[in-house]
């Protein structure tokens, strides 16, 4: 894995920690929190989250 790529996990999995978190004070809905996760994965394209839940 790069270092870049390393990187990109690491951002992606600190956005899943921040929206999960608004998610749970219900600053999001569940609609906005999987929508927000994909363009996050877009973005990142986290090669480990296929391989979390």
């Amino acid at each position: 894995m790069s270092e870049q790529q390393l990187q990109n996990e690491i951002n992606y999995n600190q956005s899943v920690k921040i929206i999960t978190h608004l998610l749970e004070k219900g600053l999001i809905s569940p609609e906005e929190y999987h929508k927000i996760d994909r363009l996050n994965r877009k973005s990142f394209s986290p090669q480990l989250a296929e391989l979390m839940p």
